[in-house]
């Protein structure tokens, strides 16, 4: 039961994020379905050989989790081609061209999304990234030789690749690498368990750890408002609204924070567990930071079992 929920969420939200006219070409693909599961699983095996880069064909809806070099040819005129990348929370993807032939004159391009984009919603959200959206788009055909050579960098371990191609024969192909990332920010889980600590170092900006099932989630110790200088005092809050450091947990369906419903605000640093099933489809711990303080957030989440599934039945969340 819990792999065919997970099935039917990651093709639900795939199909909702090309136009509909081009979800036919999900059906077309006999084992894309299968793929796009593969590389959520736990049991994934990342270890590649030392000697030689990876490499394979590029589908047209298709999410990778490795990095190596890939190549997509069209068989036909494709629309509406998406793939997703997706690293550890703890890394960051850099893309580089190595071949393209598209006729860009002719309506064909390639665009690199920063983030993901689902049915319209966006990860991170506009509220959390560091960069406004129109940067967050970086389209091959109307970049200069220089960009196309130093390539293109995610803020976060999740990033997209649009593209459209007209002509049979046309394509490309890119290398993709992942880089490692000291404080991790705004990430999608690739697994349904795991333990996470979220840091934010005197920065002003909100930090998203998402997770697109729905989980036991339990809060192990958060500590806000605490100054770099140990001889300072702990800044105390009343109000998480005003605090301007707090945890927001929030539950809903899509990718984008702003759009999902608030279960919980947390203002007051602690240790010592606290635990909650929340029976949502995306459940997103947002810590948001004033950049006075240094913030951490430390987690542990496991898969919802189907007795707990059927306790939450009808709502999106219990405490």
């Amino acid at each position: 039961m819990e792999r065919a929920f997970r099935e039917r969420l990651f093709f639900a939200l795939l199909c909702l994020s090309v136009p509909r006219r081009d979800c036919r070409y999900i059906e077309d693909n006999e084992v894309i379905q299968e793929e796009l599961f593969s590389v959520l699983n736990s049991d994934l095996k990342r270890e590649l050989p030392d000697a030689s880069m990876y490499r394979r064909p590029l589908r047209c809806l298709d999410m990778v989790a490795l990095e190596g070099q890939f190549t997509f040819t069209a068989a036909r005129p494709q629309r509406g081609c998406a793939s997703f990348f997706i690293a550890e929370p703890n890394k960051v993807f850099s893309l580089f061209y190595d071949h393209v032939n598209i006729n860009c004159r002719g309506g064909d391009f390639i665009k690199v999304f920063d983030g993901w984009v689902m049915k319209g919603q966006r990860f991170p959200s506009l509220q959390d990234h560091p960069l406004p959206l129109h940067q967050r788009y970086v389209d091959y055909c109307n970049s200069d030789e220089l960009s196309r050579r130093t390539g293109v960098r995610s803020s976060q371990n999740v990033f997209m690749l649009f593209f459209h191609i007209r002509h049979a024969g046309d394509g490309f192909t890119i290398t993709v690498r992942q880089h490692l990332n000291p404080f991790p920010c705004n990430i999608i889980s690739q697994t349904p368990e795991g333990r996470f600590t979220m840091v934010v170092p005197q920065q002003h900006r909100n930090c998203s750890f998402s997770i697109i099932y729905p989980v036991q989630l339990q809060i192990s110790a958060f500590s806000l408002g605490r100054r770099s200088d140990p001889a300072l005092p702990k800044m105390s809050v009343t109000g998480c609204s005003e605090a301007g450091d707090f945890v927001e947990l929030l539950g809903g369906s899509g990718l984008d924070t702003s759009q999902m419903s608030p279960i919980a605000e947390l203002c007051s640093s602690f240790n010592g567990p606290t635990q909650m099933k929340i029976g949502c489809d995306n459940t997103v711990l947002r810590l948001v930071s004033s950049g006075r303080f240094v913030n951490t957030l430390t987690f542990s989440y496991n898969l919802l079992d189907q007795h707990d599934l059927n306790s939450v039945d009808g709502f999106c969340f219990t405490e």
